[in-house]
């Protein structure tokens, strides 16, 4: 119970509104409800003539020692009255009449307090689903590396999906439920305080054998989602590997794989729902022993001992009955919201992830480049591994610094520092002699464009991809985002001129819909010289000062090579560029190249000046040229 009202601290409040009506209409309810089935009192007097109506010859004053027979006395003579104005069956057809209305009045009562619940439930949904988002966005590029795709993808569909199943669909009758069961109670108690403590004693043992199968629920539910994740991930991991599945025709294989992990999850998600189902059943069997019990009490208590009349016991049994349908939504409760917590557990594991890569208390801002990047002393490591060593770097305002070395040399890890995707742990990357950490993240990134080897373009538009870095105007929390990303501020000119000098323009054009051409799923209609002429597009309209390319040509054809290094060297004028290259060919006329072994620059000069040294860039080189 700790666990869910914890949840409901952390996500209900900004629905309070909602919460407080909703109680408000469940207390209206319940009342209608006690006073509607109070009509069955002279209802059963007049049918079976027990002659409790006939006794009432005169109103009695309220005495809250004696607050039960006052009432019953003055009920029965109001009535007593009515039959001896319109006679019997009139009398009945008035007090049906009375319990239909009073009957609507509740109804009424408990659609509304239901309909104000809804907008909390989907509410607190869309603001988890949210909060994932906004999570992954922000959490740093080392969270991802240790964690797969298809698991995190599972936690927002599935688990939240289940959150939403669960503790969400629990909510009303948690907060109606207990309203419900307090006031059926306190009417109990009025009516025969005797027969209520003798039911007390039969309640808890239900209660408490609904908590222990509800504990054993959870363990369940932890590792059947757990599975589930695995399962997407084998989902993901499938679509992305497709083609090299079917080149080696390991068909056979990949489905004998996921048919393992898909009936490991079948299984245990069988045992939950088996014993989930049989919260209802054993709720209605627990019930029903529990009103045989009481029903036998109270027959002693009308035939023996005459401290209760036959109509007052059966309106009792009808209290009682109606008290049992709360009690029964509570047990199933304790049956669905443990899967909910077992599910919010493992999307807390994202929410709740620390993120290394923090702002700075007091952040300073910079609008432009103006002199240098330092890289002093810099030392970094993954986990135990030391990726990088003692790095001593200075790139001028202007000028193209070339970064090569074999594969595992540290390249991407030393220019993902410049934009802090990771953090140094030893040293200090400078931007204008201002340590990278100080400066606000958005600050230090507006000033930085990428252009990768795996151009990373987005399922819309020519004209979004291209826009994707220029500011978009802020959402309305009532307007639906119905497409991503938002409609750019950029100008359609500006969007062209930056197509043209990508040489992007053309094939652009070409298309069914021009710049309005859905490009599809990581841009999968283009070829890859498309593709990357796109993303170079999109650089050159973000305009940045400082421009890192990696390894930006080493995947295309020589034709669409060609294209694209033209595309780069119009983007690289007047902008301090960082080239991570594989082919050598393409950075000859860098101002300086950078050679990195194990971590460590071993060498560095212009392309001539390291050819003369006859070093590893030499060796490097030979290579290539063989």
């Amino acid at each position: 119970m700790k666990e869910f009202l914890n949840v409901l601290r952390r996500f209900v409040p900004p629905y309070k509104k909602y919460l407080v009506m909703s109680v408000v209409f469940n207390i209206l309810s319940a009342i209608l409800n006690i006073f509607s089935f109070a009509a069955l009192i002279p209802i059963l007097d007049i049918i079976f003539k027990t002659g409790d109506t006939e006794k009432a010859t005169a109103l009695m004053a309220w005495n809250w020692s004696q607050a039960e027979t006052v009432l019953m006395n003055n009920m029965n003579f109001y009535v007593n009255q009515l039959i001896g104005a319109v006679g019997h069956t009139t009398t009945l057809l008035v007090i049906g009449i009375f319990l239909a209305v009073m009957t609507a009045l509740k109804t009424g009562a408990y659609f509304l307090s239901s309909a104000t619940i809804i907008p909390i439930r989907t509410g607190v949904v869309r603001d988890i689903r949210n909060q994932l988002y906004q999570k992954i966005t922000s959490l740093p590029l080392g969270f991802f590396s240790e964690e797969r795709k298809g698991d995190i993808i599972a936690r927002m569909s599935g688990d939240v999906q289940e959150v939403e199943n669960s503790i969400m669909a629990s909510l009303e009758m948690l907060f109606k439920n207990p309203i419900l069961i307090v006031a059926y109670f306190s009417m109990l108690l009025f009516v025969s305080w005797q027969l209520t403590i003798f039911t007390l004693v039969i309640v808890p043992v239900m209660g408490w054998f609904m908590g222990w199968i509800g504990r054993k629920l959870k363990a369940q539910s932890v590792k059947a989602q757990s599975l589930w994740s695995d399962t997407m991930s084998q989902v993901e991991e499938t679509l992305g590997g497709l083609r090299i599945i079917k080149a080696f025709c390991a068909e056979d294989r990949m489905n004998a794989r996921f048919d393992r992990t898909n009936s490991a999850y079948r299984n245990d998600i069988m045992r939950v729902n088996i014993r989930q189902s049989s919260a209802h059943p054993m709720s209605e069997f627990l019930g029903t022993v529990m009103i045989v019990i009481v029903l036998w009490f109270g027959g002693v208590l009308v035939l023996n001992y005459k401290t209760l009349s036959g109509p007052v016991f059966i309106y009792y049994m009808v209290m009682l009955y109606s008290i049992i349908n709360p009690l029964k939504d509570l047990s199933k409760a304790s049956y669905s919201i443990p899967k909910g917590l077992a599910s919010m557990e493992r999307i807390d594991k994202i929410l709740m992830a620390e993120n290394s890569i923090k702002e700075a208390a007091h952040p300073r801002h910079i609008s432009s480049f103006d002199h240098q990047i330092e890289f002093r002393n810099v030392s970094f490591r993954y986990g135990e591994k030391w990726v990088l060593r003692n790095i001593n770097l200075t790139i001028p305002k202007g000028k193209t610094i070339a970064i090569v070395g074999q594969s595992g040399s540290g390249k991407s890890t030393l220019v993902d520092l410049i934009p802090r995707y990771y953090d140094v742990q030893e040293g200090e990357v400078l931007i204008d002699g201002i340590n990278v950490k100080e400066l606000g993240i958005h600050d230090l990134r507006q000033l930085i464009g990428n252009v990768n080897q795996e151009a990373i373009l987005f399922n819309d538009s020519f004209r979004n991809n291209i826009a994707f870095g220029t500011p978009c105007p802020p959402l309305s929390d009532t307007v639906a985002a119905s497409h991503f990303p938002e409609a750019p501020t950029a100008s359609d000119s500006s969007i062209a001129e930056a197509a043209r000098i990508a040489n992007a323009y053309d094939f652009i054009m070409a298309s069914e819909h021009g710049f309005d051409t859905n490009i599809g799923d990581r841009g999968g209609r283009l070829s890859g010289g498309q593709r990357q002429r796109v993303s170079i597009a999109r650089a050159i309209l973000k305009n940045p000062p400082i421009l890192i390319l990696d390894e930006a040509t080493s995947a295309l054809d020589t034709e669409s090579e060609h294209l694209v290094q033209d595309a780069l060297e119009r983007l690289m004028k007047t902008r301090t560029t960082v080239a991570i290259a594989h082919r050598l060919s393409t950075i000859r006329n860098a101002d300086e190249i950078v050679v990195l072994h194990e971590g460590k620059i071993v060498e560095r000069g212009t392309h001539d000046e390291l050819l003369m040294a006859n070093g590893y860039y030499k060796k490097l080189h030979e290579m290539q040229k063989a």
